[in-house]
């Protein structure tokens, strides 16, 4: 049922070439010279930037996603954000069946603060619909804005040294993290 998927998003994995980065970063906080723990380092670099994004709620590296949401002639806005482009529409179906909806049946907006907005212009029988989008905050790793770059490593570089323990992130990391927060009301 259509119920539990009211609102999905599904994003493209972050390039590896922003992971390599962190990796970089990461081990010069840690002062690690050697590439023994560079998978390691890798897999808790993914970790950060999912708690980074979960935090903030916004995507910190451009890429391409799927969000699905309730077909409406009122203007919703994505979950997902920033959004750079919002190329596509499909309506889909009770079977799931997708129809790609022409450029006139649908309209879409991307406001300043990146918030993107979507609405079906023609009355349809489905009532889920599919949008293709482009969003994050950065295009890659020397472009994320200091604060949120160094929350990423500080925060990898504790759960690399921590990894025995289960203590809490360094409150510096939400420190460096609360000015990139986006809070919604439903």
């Amino acid at each position: 049922m259509w119920g539990a998927q009211a609102m999905t998003v599904t994003m493209s994995a972050v390039a590896q070439v922003i992971i390599d980065a962190g990796i970089a970063e990461a081990k010069a906080w840690l002062r690690i010279e050697t590439a023994t723990d560079d998978a390691a380092i890798g897999a808790l670099m993914r970790s950060a930037i999912g708690m980074a994004e979960d935090f903030c709620a916004q995507a910190m590296f451009a890429r391409s996603g799927v969000e699905r949401l309730a077909l409406s002639s009122e203007w919703t806005r994505l979950r997902v954000c920033p959004v750079s482009a919002i190329s596509a529409a499909r309506a889909i179906a009770a079977d799931g069946t997708a129809s790609a909806l022409a450029v006139g049946a649908y309209s879409v907006d991307i406001s300043g603060d990146g918030d993107g907005w979507v609405r079906v212009s023609q009355s349809r029988s489905e009532t889920r619909l599919e949008v293709d989008l482009m969003a994050g905050i950065s295009a890659n790793w020397a472009s994320l804005p200091d604060g949120l770059r160094q929350g990423i490593v500080r925060l990898a570089a504790h759960l690399f040294t921590e990894r025995e323990q289960s203590d809490p992130p360094p409150a510096i990391v939400t420190a460096l993290w609360r000015p990139w927060r986006r809070m919604r009301i439903a």
